[in-house]
C-alpha cells in the first residue's frame, strides 16, 4: 500500500509538470511570435544563460546542479524546435566532439547538419543553409585551432556563444590490444595522448585522418584496426572499448564557438573576442595593450598567427573580459582602434560554463 501511495504522487507530480511545461511553452510561443515581428533572432544565448543561472540559484536539492540544467536545456530545446527547426552545423561526421559541443548547447531537438570541415560550417552558416555553427577553437594541451582562427579574419560571422567541454579519449577496436597494428585519430587527438600511447602501444602505426568519427569508421571495417574516439563513436559504431580515459592530462578541455549572424545582448558575465594587427614599428604591440590596462580590462587570451597576405605580417587575436558595449570596454576599444592597422571584433557573448 505503501509503494502504491507513493507511485500515485508521482503520478500526480508528473501531471502537474507536463501542464506547467506546456503552459511555459506557450508562453515561450508568444515571444517567439514577438521574435519574428521585431526580425530577432529566436535563440538568445544572454536569455538562455540567465534561465539556466537561475534555474541552479534555486534548486535546493536534492536533484544535483548538473541534472537540472540538462533538464532545462531540454525544455528550451523543445521549445526551439516548435517554433522553426532551429538547424545547426558542426564539423562532422556524427558523434565527433564537435557533435557533442553541438548536443551539449542545443540539446537534442534541433536538426544538426554533420560538415566536411570547419570552412563548410562557415559557409553553410553565412548562406543561410543553417541557423549557427559549432567550431572547435581551442584545446587546454594543444592550444589554438589554426582553420578557425583563419576562418574568423575573412568572415562577417559573429562569435555568439561557446562550449566547454570536458574531452576524455578512448582506445576503441574489436580485437585484443595486442593484435591492434594500427591506430586511426585526429592529430590533435594523436598530441593529447602522447604518453599513454608512448608507454602501451610504442610501435603501431599511427595514421591521422580528419575526425575521431572518421578513425572509427575505419577501424570498424578493418582487421586488426583501431582508433582514438569518444565512447559515443564506440555506440554508434559498435565498437569495443579497449581502454578508457588515455589522454594525457586529466584537464584536458575544449573550448567551441557557436557562431551566427546576431549580435549578443549583456548578460553581466560576458567575454569579448577581436582581432587587430599592429604597424610595424618598435614597440607596437605593447602601445596596443595599454588601452586595455588604462581602463583596467583583463586579457584572458592573446593569440599570433601569420596574416597569409604579407610575409612576417601578424594578426593577433584577443579574448577580453567585459561586453563590447560595457563602457570601459568601449573607451578602450576606441583608443585601440586609432592605434593599429587593423581592428575587427568577432563578438561578446555570455562566459558559458
Amino acid at each position: 500500500m505503501i509503494l502504491k501511495n507513493l507511485r500515485r504522487q508521482i503520478d500526480s507530480i508528473d501531471k502537474k509538470i507536463i501542464e506547467l511545461l506546456n503552459m511555459r511553452v506557450k508562453l515561450t510561443s508568444k515571444i517567439a511570435k514577438l521574435k519574428r515581428q521585431k526580425g530577432l533572432a529566436l535563440y538568445s544565448p544572454d536569455r538562455e544563460r540567465e534561465v539556466l543561472k537561475k534555474v541552479t540559484a534555486i534548486n535546493n536539492g536534492p536533484l544535483a546542479p548538473s541534472a537540472a540544467l540538462a533538464i532545462y536545456r531540454e525544455i528550451m530545446s523543445g521549445s526551439l524546435s516548435l517554433e522553426k527547426p532551429l538547424r545547426v552545423a558542426y564539423m562532422g561526421p556524427e558523434a565527433t566532439f564537435s557533435h557533442l559541443a553541438a548536443l551539449k548547447r542545443f540539446g537534442s531537438q534541433v536538426e544538426y547538419i554533420a560538415c566536411e570541415g570547419i570552412p563548410d560550417v562557415f559557409l553553410k552558416v553565412d548562406r543561410d543553409s543553417v541557423d549557427y555553427g559549432v567550431v572547435p577553437i581551442e584545446n587546454s594541451i594543444e592550444g589554438a585551432v589554426s582553420h578557425t582562427l583563419d576562418m574568423l579574419v575573412d568572415s562577417d560571422l559573429k562569435i555568439c556563444a561557446q562550449v566547454i567541454l570536458y574531452v576524455s579519449h578512448n582506445l576503441l577496436a574489436n580485437c585484443l590490444i595486442s593484435k591492434i597494428k594500427r591506430i586511426y585519430s585526429n592529430p590533435q587527438v594523436f598530441g593529447q595522448c602522447r604518453i599513454w600511447l608512448q608507454e602501451n602501444l610504442p610501435t603501431v602505426e599511427k595514421i591521422d585522418v580528419s575526425s575521431t568519427t572518421a578513425a572509427a569508421k575505419i577501424a570498424v571495417k578493418e582487421k586488426n584496426s583501431s582508433c582514438i574516439a569518444s565512447s559515443l563513436a564506440g555506440k554508434v559504431y559498435k565498437l569495443k572499448t579497449i581502454a578508457k580515459d588515455i589522454e594525457d592530462s586529466p584537464h584536458n578541455i575544449t573550448r567551441f564557438l557557436v557562431i551566427g549572424k546576431n549580435d549578443v545582448g549583456q548578460t553581466g558575465s560576458d567575454k569579448t573576442s577581436l582581432i587587430f594587427s599592429v604597424k610595424d614599428k618598435v614597440g607596437a604591440l605593447h602601445n596596443m595593450l595599454l588601452p586595455f590596462k588604462k581602463y583596467r580590462i583583463n586579457l584572458t587570451k592573446i593569440e599570433s598567427r601569420p596574416s597569409k597576405k604579407k610575409a612576417w605580417d601578424y594578426y593577433f587575436f584577443v579574448d577580453l573580459e567585459g561586453h563590447r558595449d560595457n563602457l570601459r570596454v568601449k573607451k578602450a576599444l576606441t583608443e585601440l582602434e586609432g592605434m593599429c592597422r587593423f581592428l575587427k571584433i568577432l563578438g561578446s557573448y555570455p562566459v558559458g560554463e
